[in-house]
């Protein structure tokens, strides 16, 4: 009698992705050996309803962040690109996207949603947060050094009371819903997308922190260029 195929475990790694860099990538390969994922879909956001653009400091229009996003992971056929937030309106709300994402499958196991120690800290400010520890499963990153050793250090307090802490600290556990919070530990990469961005404006080099197939693609939209240069950017494209 042969068996059901199992449905595959699916990680969501959701963000801005301004733009997105080696070390995104290098943590959601961590994250799906460590958990054993099937398959990490990468979820650029619309519009960051926890991120505001400031001035000299742009973020990328959606849909070069996305096609950066595509570029990036072409060579992996564990990664995909999920495009809800890209194609909805309004901010990308997590909840939202957990929510439609949820109900494609409903009797389905519940996908894991990738996040740092800092932004799982702030999820009690996020909208629902209740209801988001119950649609989804989480991987919690944490990088060495000072890294993280016990979820309820940052577990936010308006969700603590929902979950019980096992294996000292390291899972915990809805009492209600049974998904499950997963603390994994990555690799600690001296890139960040702040870096990137500071070095464009200032005209250096991003070899070696983005992927090289869209290095180019970076480097020749100008979005991250100095103010000036921006608006030559612009001048040349309404031409």
């Amino acid at each position: 009698m042969s068996r059901s195929p199992r449905a595959p475990r699916i990680g969501l790694f959701g963000g801005t992705f301004n733009p997105i860099h080696l070390g995104h990538l290098r943590a959601a390969e961590e994250v799906r050996e460590a958990l054993g994922l099937d398959r990490i879909d990468f979820v650029p956001s619309a519009i960051p309803p926890h991120k505001r653009e400031r001035e000299g400091d742009p973020i990328a229009p959606a849909a070069l962040r996305l096609a950066w996003v595509e570029g990036a992971i072409a060579g992996n056929p564990a990664f995909d690109v999920e495009r809800v937030e890209v194609d909805r309106s309004g901010p990308s709300y997590l909840v939202d996207t957990l929510t439609l994402i949820r109900a494609r499958d409903p009797g389905g196991p519940p996908p894991v949603f990738i996040v740092g120690e800092d932004a799982f800290a702030e999820m009690g400010e996020w909208r629902s947060p209740l209801r988001l520890f119950e649609l989804a499963d989480f991987a919690v990153m944490t990088r060495p050094p000072g890294r993280l050793r016990d979820l309820a250090e940052r577990m936010p307090e308006t969700v603590r009371e929902r979950f019980r802490f096992e294996a000292g600290g390291q899972v915990a556990v809805h009492a209600a819903a049974g998904t499950r919070i997963d603390l994994v530990e990555v690799t600690a990469f001296d890139v960040s997308s702040s870096g990137i961005r500071r070095a464009c404006r200032e005209g250096r080099s991003i070899r070696y922190l983005v992927p090289e197939a869209i290095r180019g693609a970076i480097e020749r939209s100008g979005c991250y260029a100095a103010s000036d240069a921006r608006e030559a950017a612009g001048e040349r494209t309404r031409r």
